[in-house]
């Protein structure tokens, strides 16, 4: 295997390097061009970038010097960015199972996971300093705008599965506008007003082609980088085995349409701890869940037998060209 660093160190230099997060390994899916540290003898290879992509059947021109460059850089990031793009793709496998079926089952193209991707890394924790919130990384006022309900006990940009179908009716809306499922991306960041304000000053049909904030001129490229790597990570280096995804585990559903007045105690009444009840629920926002309307929520609870990583575990792979197999 040909490695992305070839170091010469002397003592702690190792060491250091690891530190500094200088070593890299991989990459079969490089050019020869290098970049030489010469206090350490560390060579830095420089992904290729392929003449032309594709995101959602629409084939983006990648020879064109600013789009050449403009990829380069993401796919540089995406590449030695190791623990983010590790985490991305580990948490994907234990999520795409929820969310692909959800994007197929509304018609919106499946490369859109490559956007959450880069919106949250499959963490649906994620909260950024805008205030935005899940896998989905909803605004609260767009959140409710499209059904989600977002208040100090119950926020369902939180909800894997109700925020996707969310994030799908956000994404028809914008495709329905512009005609192209590039600038509905583009749209998710910049918003479809800013999109359709700067296509006319600027009198241009693509996102790709407006000149726009950093970060938004920035996103496409991302996603079209992300879904480069995660296409064949071993490519880049990061050589995954299936025991080291993050699995699917399964659960079962409780319905409920009444209050619950503490949740821990409700969560040790169905056999699990009130963390593990917050891991698969984490649009329960507080200790209690309020429901004096009778809105019928669904609890996850997570079979207890399928929460172990032991050498008895079926271990479920959701793309089979994330793992190397040697």
């Amino acid at each position: 295997m040909n490695r992305i660093v070839r170091q010469q160190f002397k003592g702690g230099g190792i060491a250091i390097a690891i530190l500094l997060g200088i070593i890299s390994t991989p990459c079969c899916a490089v050019s020869n061009e290098t970049i030489t540290d010469n206090n350490y003898n560390i060579e830095y290879r420089i992904p290729d970038v392929p003449e032309r992509t594709s995101f959602a059947d629409e084939t983006i021109d990648l020879t064109r010097y600013d789009m050449y460059e403009r990829y380069e850089r993401e796919l540089t990031a995406a590449c030695y960015m190791h623990s983010s793009t590790l985490l991305t793709i580990k948490r994907a496998n234990r999520y795409l199972p929820v969310i692909v079926p959800i994007l197929q089952k509304e018609n919106i193209p499946v490369d859109f996971i490559y956007l959450a991707a880069i919106e949250s890394a499959f963490n649906p924790l994620a909260y950024s300093p805008a205030k935005a919130a899940g896998i989905w990384q909803f605004m609260p006022t767009t959140a409710r705008e499209y059904g989600l309900e977002v208040n100090s006990d119950v926020d369902e940009r939180y909800n894997v599965e109700k925020a996707t179908v969310a994030a799908c009716k956000y994404l028809r809306n914008a495709y329905n506008k512009f005609g192209s499922w590039v600038d509905a991306a583009a749209s998710y960041n910049a918003g479809t007003q800013r999109i359709t304000s700067e296509r006319n000053k600027q009198g241009v049909e693509s996102a790709l082609d407006m000149y726009l904030v950093q970060e938004t001129s920035r996103y496409v490229f991302r996603i079209l980088a992300t879904k480069q790597v995660m296409s064949s990570p071993a490519d880049y280096g990061f050589r995954i085995r299936a025991h080291q995804l993050y699995q699917p585990i399964k659960t079962r559903t409780i319905e409920v349409t009444t209050t619950i007045d503490d949740l821990a105690a409700w969560a040790k009444e169905q056999g699990i701890t009130y963390q593990q009840l917050k891991d698969f629920n984490p649009w329960l926002r507080s200790r209690t869940l309020p429901n004096k309307s009778g809105k019928r929520y669904k609890i996850l609870i997570p079979l207890t037998e399928d929460i172990y990583y032991d050498d008895k575990r079926e271990y479920r792979t959701f793309d089979e060209n994330w793992i190397v197999k040697d």
